[in-house]
């Protein structure tokens, strides 16, 4: 297992990017302009139909886009032509796209989002796109995942990465379409000793749950998302090793 390096808990992580006017979340733009601020950034992963990580956050087009549909079913040229709402035109990039804008410069955290509907194991495709894109590229990066299934294979296809696992309340109002049952079974983190994470990154409201507590007695690294405000930061930064965060400059520490 590969520890986090310190950086990743040093520079804020620019959530989805520093997005903001002009620049769509999880865009280039949003991405250089993070780049330039020098925070970390972090960025999404769906699938595309032909098999390439997209840097794209929600599995249908609607509400990023003009478009509408899955994002699964188009392929990475048919994406790439698909336009960012309120950006400069420029459609959806890879995650070759990304690497290659952030060449090193800032630490990168790449979230693989859930293709199996309800964190289970058929999970597979995602993570050896990401692993192709990831495995000439020489900077800070880590990557994450809500499915423990997702973190181990990474593990398995790119181990020496640093891996997490993506952490919540799993609250009924976020979650709607999990039924109680499996949410209760996911806020005791079951995935997190076999996927071989090293952090994690919890949901802000709910750092004071026991086994976050517990974490961080064995020194595992608490990332948390999602930070609004200096306000919220302060009080996140009581209990998490950093933030992830938009819509606010966060502070960058000497």
């Amino acid at each position: 297992m590969t520890a986090l390096p310190a950086d990743f808990l040093r520079r804020p992580v620019a959530h989805r990017a520093l997005h903001g006017p002009g620049r769509p979340e999880n865009s280039r733009a949003a991405v250089r302009a993070a780049v330039r601020a020098g925070y970390g950034i972090e960025i999404d992963l769906q699938l595309s139909a032909d098999g390439q990580a997209m840097v794209f956050h929600d599995y249908d087009l609607g509400r990023l886009t003009g478009e509408r549909g899955a994002v699964g079913a188009r392929s990475a040229h048919e994406l790439s032509q698909i336009a960012l709402s309120g950006g400069d035109g420029e459609g959806i990039p890879t995650l070759r796209d990304i690497l290659a804008i952030v060449a090193g410069r800032v630490p990168l955290l790449v979230e693989l989002k859930d293709q199996d509907g309800r964190m289970g194991p058929d999970v597979g495709a995602l993570e050896e796109a990401a692993a192709r894109a990831l495995a000439d590229y020489a900077g800070p990066v880590a990557v994450m995942s809500f499915n423990g299934h997702s973190v181990r294979r990474m593990g398995e296809l790119a181990p020496h990465l640093p891996r997490g696992l993506t952490t919540s309340a799993y609250d009924a109002t976020l979650w709607p379409h999990f039924p109680e049952s499996l949410r209760a079974h996911l806020r005791e983190m079951p995935e997190l000793a076999r996927s071989g994470a090293t952090f994690v990154s919890h949901q802000a409201s709910d750092l004071g749950r026991p086994r976050i507590a517990e974490l961080k007695a064995r020194e595992m690294p608490v990332l948390c998302w999602t930070i609004r405000s200096e306000e919220d930061e302060h009080a996140a930064r009581r209990l998490a090793d950093n933030i992830t965060f938009e819509g606010y400059a966060a502070a960058i520490p000497a």
